[in-house]
């Protein structure tokens, strides 16, 4: 329980998602990498081209790192949790808390980690949906509405002529990792705790 917070600490160096976009022009893809405090090019000028694929589009240029509340709160949220969840696993350790207490930790990430993978999703619908109706490129789907450009929030989706894969990074598998260190360490400590409490039932 000590340990699997402290692989939450990765994502303050590794990426949380990637989405990377391909095509016949492009032989090398363009990628950006989303961090909990920004986002950056998996290449140098791989922002810089894609934002010039999203004008022609109508789309907004992507968001600086002071743009987003999310990248200023998301930092903090992240080191909250490894400090409550450190400290979740030192008294377990004293036996001051019990395995509950693990498992309340897992839950409260689970559910943070849902609602920034929501507001993620919510941030790629306003770009991709919201575009400037003065670009030069105005497309429409074949029943003639007009075209968004939402990437998938996971998996791959064809866009024009691009193949656009949005995949966890490494920092999301480390939070995996993390997490899944702490579950196991909630049901060890339940699974340690049943005999005390055949015991206590049967004192009483």
């Amino acid at each position: 329980m000590i340990l699997g917070p402290l692989f939450l600490t990765g994502l303050y160096i590794l990426p949380l998602w990637n989405i990377m976009l391909g095509a016949p022009q492009y032989p090398e893809p363009l990628g950006m990498n989303i961090h909990i405090n920004g986002i950056r090019g998996v290449s140098e000028f791989d922002i810089q081209n894609i934002d010039g694929l999203n004008h022609y589009i109508g789309m907004k240029t992507l968001p600086k790192d002071e743009d987003m509340w999310e990248f200023g709160a998301f930092p903090i949220i992240v080191g909250v949790m490894i400090a409550l969840g450190s400290l979740t696993g030192l008294l377990g350790y004293f036996r001051k808390v019990n395995y509950k207490s693990f498992f309340g930790w897992f839950l409260l990430m689970s559910v943070l980690g849902v609602l920034g993978m929501y507001d993620f999703n919510n941030w790629m619908v306003e770009y991709g949906t919201n575009l400037d109706p003065n670009a030069i490129m105005k497309l429409e789907n074949p029943d003639g509405t007009p075209m968004t450009y939402k990437p998938p929030l996971f998996g791959h989706v064809k866009m024009l002529n691009f193949d656009v894969t949005s995949l966890p990074a490494a920092g999301a598998w480390m939070m995996f990792i993390g997490m899944t260190l702490t579950l196991v360490a909630g049901y060890l400590g339940w699974k340690t705790s049943k005999p005390e409490l055949i015991t206590n039932k049967n004192l009483h």
